[in-house]
């Protein structure tokens, strides 16, 4: 049974179509990183991870606790929250706190 959280965000749904929620992370964190011009390497060494470990996290195979969410979020100085926000979303909320 694969879980979808709607649009609205107040309900699980059923979906067999589900969205890969690990790949879409792992997207979106390779998006932030590079909007930073970090590389791999220099992200795991902020965050106190290993290179391999942020390289399989953006290829979506990993499972990645919230703990490593936060040491992430914080090397890249944006909010956890960030990682689960659409690229174009994002990028308004950056232009709207100017």
């Amino acid at each position: 049974m694969d879980f979808n959280i709607t649009t609205d965000h107040s309900r699980l749904v059923t979906d067999s179509k589900s969205l890969d929620v690990r790949a879409l992370f792992g997207k979106r964190l390779r998006e932030i990183r590079l909007s930073r011009g970090l590389s791999q390497e220099a992200l795991a060494f902020e965050a106190k991870l290993d290179r391999t470990y942020v390289s399989s996290c953006e290829r979506g195979q990993r499972n990645i606790s919230l703990d490593n969410i936060h040491r992430l979020a914080r090397a890249l100085r944006v909010s956890p929250a960030a990682f689960f926000e659409s690229s174009a979303k994002s990028r308004s909320n950056r232009r709207s706190d100017r």
